[in-house]
């Protein structure tokens, strides 16, 4: 189970593991308490945790690097998703991320956020190495691109030799035209024995 499997769905608290999808919907597993069950498409919105951003004064912020930053001073997190003490988590989200975005990230979004934290530290899923390895992306493009150089000069060498095999092949036509007239031949000298065999026969 990865981070990247974990989802948040509309009208069920927690979070969910999404197992396997379907066209009307999706079979999760609670992180919880591990019970499996269907969410209709119909009725509920799945949203996966690694595609939330979180909303500042400037540019959002993905949800996984405002647990990262949790992630350094979580002591009081516990406390503070188990109680209803907005003025608290609000303080508390200040020092996490700043300039979060107070007219549109809600006290219920802090409280959230921080219960996510919990289940995800339960779970082992505080980890996000593949979502900040952008540098390594980027130089796969770079090693592939080598050898398809090196392969275009392989394939113009290879053409004339298509070429010569093909000669051969006329010259051995040529060479069968020979052997018909040697065969119309013997089967021309087999005639003047038939005519001495008639004329021994008219003696």
């Amino acid at each position: 189970m990865e981070y990247r499997q974990i989802v948040a769905v509309t009208g069920l608290s927690g979070l969910y593991q999404l197992v396997n999808t379907k066209n009307d919907g999706a079979l999760v597993r609670s992180l919880t308490d591990k019970s499996m069950k269907f969410v209709s498409a119909r009725i509920h919105h799945i949203t996966p945790l690694e595609s939330i951003e979180i909303y500042t004064t400037g540019e959002n912020v993905r949800l996984h690097e405002v647990l990262l930053a949790i992630q350094k001073d979580d002591a009081p997190v516990a406390e503070l998703a188990m109680k209803k003490d907005d003025k608290a988590a609000k303080a508390y989200f200040k020092t996490v991320l700043p300039d979060y975005d107070e007219e549109r990230v809600y006290n219920s979004d802090i409280r959230k956020v921080l219960k996510w934290y919990e289940i995800l530290k339960a779970n082992d899923l505080l980890h996000f190495e593949y979502l900040n390895a952008p540098e390594v992306t980027q130089s796969l493009p770079e090693t592939e691109a080598e050898p398809e150089k090196e392969e275009k000069p392989k394939k113009a060498a290879k053409e004339p030799k298509a070429a010569a095999t093909e000669e051969p092949a006329a010259k051995t036509t040529k060479k069968a035209s020979p052997k018909k007239k040697v065969a119309a031949k013997a089967e021309g000298e087999d005639k003047p024995a038939k005519k001495t065999a008639a004329k021994k026969k008219a003696e």
